[in-house]
C-alpha cells in the first residue's frame, strides 16, 4: 500500500515575525505613504490604491496563523489538494489559502459497554473490552474515512477538532464491537464444551487480547488509527442461563471433590489393609476385608460425620 501521508514541505515562518509584520511593518507603510501623498511625492491616486492592496493583503494574512501544541496536526488543504501534514510544535504562518484541519494525534481511552454474542459452542455470553488508540495515518484519517461530514454540526454546519475526534471515537466504537463478536464466536467461554487443552475466552488471557488488539487493528487500518492495547474487561454468562450454567460448574466442582475424596479414601483403606498385614495385628479373611472396606469407605467418603457402632464379639466368630 502507498504511503500517501507526507510532511508538509511547503513555505511556514514564525508566527511572531508575522505578528512584527501585521503590528508595525503594515501601519507603518500605510501612515508612510498617506504622507508621501498629502507632501506629493506620490500621487494621492497611487497612495490610495496601494493603501487598499496593503489593507486586504493585512486581512487575508491574519487567517495564515496557526497554534500547535505537542501530539497536535495540522492536515493542510488547498483547494481540495492534499498539501502535507503539519507537525511542528509552535505558533507558525502559513498561506492563509490552506485549509488547516486540526487532529489530536494523543492516545484515548474507550470503555465499550458488553455486548451479548454467542460464543463458539453457541451459549449466548455477555462480553465487553476497554483498548487504548491514537491516529497514526493523518491522511487515511481525514479522507479515507468520511470523518469530516460527521463531524459536521447540523446546526452550525461547522466542523471543530472535538467533533472529529468524537466522530473518530464513534467509529472506532462500532469497529469495536464487530471485532469483539468476531473473536468471541470462534472460542468457547471455558472448557467444559470442549478440549481441556483447547484456548477459551476465560482461560485464554493475554492470548485472546493480542488476537483482539490485531483483528481491531485490521479493521481500523482503513482509518489510519492504531489500537495500543486491547483487552476484554468483562465476561460472564448471559443473564438467562447465568444460573443453570452455574448449577454445572457447581456440579463439576462437586465431582471433582469426590474424585479426589474417593481417590485418597482408596489410598488409605488400602494402606491401613497393608499395615495390618504386614504387621500381623489381625488375620482377616475376604468376606471380613470386604466389610472393612466398606465401612472404612463410608466413613471417609460420607459427608456427615459417622455415627460408630462398637462390636464387641470376635472377629473370628
Amino acid at each position: 500500500m502507498i504511503q500517501q501521508e507526507k510532511d508538509f514541505q511547503g513555505f511556514s515562518m514564525s508566527g511572531f515575525w508575522m505578528l512584527l509584520g501585521h503590528i508595525v511593518v503594515m501601519p507603518a507603510l500605510v501612515v508612510g505613504l498617506a504622507l508621501a501623498a498629502s507632501k506629493g511625492i506620490i500621487g494621492i491616486g497611487l497612495a490610495a490604491t496601494i493603501i487598499v492592496l496593503i489593507g486586504i493583503f493585512w486581512i487575508i494574512s491574519m487567517i495564515g496563523y496557526m497554534e500547535l501544541e505537542p501530539n497536535q496536526a495540522r492536515v493542510l488543504v488547498f483547494f481540495g489538494k492534499y498539501q502535507g501534514t503539519f507537525t511542528k510544535t509552535g505558533f507558525y504562518w502559513v498561506n492563509p489559502f490552506f485549509a488547516k484541519k486540526k487532529l489530536s494525534m494523543r492516545a484515548r481511552n474507550l470503555d465499550v459497554e458488553p455486548i451479548k454474542v454467542n460464543d463458539k459452542a453457541g451459549n449466548p455470553i455477555m462480553v465487553g473490552l476497554v483498548l487504548t488508540w491514537k491516529l497514526k495515518d493523518t491522511y487515511k484519517s481525514m479522507f479515507e474515512i468520511d470523518s469530516q461530514t460527521m463531524a459536521t454540526s447540523a446546526a452550525t454546519g461547522t466542523t471543530t477538532v472535538s467533533s472529529i475526534m468524537k466522530a473518530f471515537e464513534n467509529y472506532v466504537k462500532i469497529q469495536s464491537d464487530a471485532a469483539l463478536r468476531q473473536v468471541a464466536t470462534h472460542y468457547n467461554y471455558d472448557n467444559n464444551e470442549g478440549d481441556a487443552n483447547e484456548l477459551t475466552l476465560r482461560s485464554g488471557g493475554e492470548e485472546i487480547n493480542e488476537i483482539l488488539e490485531n483483528t481491531l487493528n485490521e479493521r481500523l487500518a482503513m482509518a489510519g488509527i492504531e489500537v495500543v492495547e486491547a483487552r476484554i474487561n468483562y465476561l460472564a454468562y448471559a443473564p438467562e442461563i447465568a444460573a443453570v450454567m452455574l448449577r454445572r460448574q457447581q456440579a463439576s466442582a462437586v465431582i471433582s471433590a469426590r474424585e479426589k475424596i474417593v481417590e485418597g479414601a482408596v489410598s488409605m483403606v488400602k494402606m491401613a489393609l497393608d499395615k495390618l498385614s504386614e504387621e500381623e495385628i489381625v488375620t482377616l479373611d475376604d468376606d471380613k476385608k470386604a466389610a472393612m472396606v466398606s465401612n472404612l469407605m463410608v466413613v471417609l467418603c460420607a459427608d456427615e460425620q459417622a455415627q460408630p457402632v462398637v462390636n464387641t464379639g470376635t472377629l473370628y466368630n
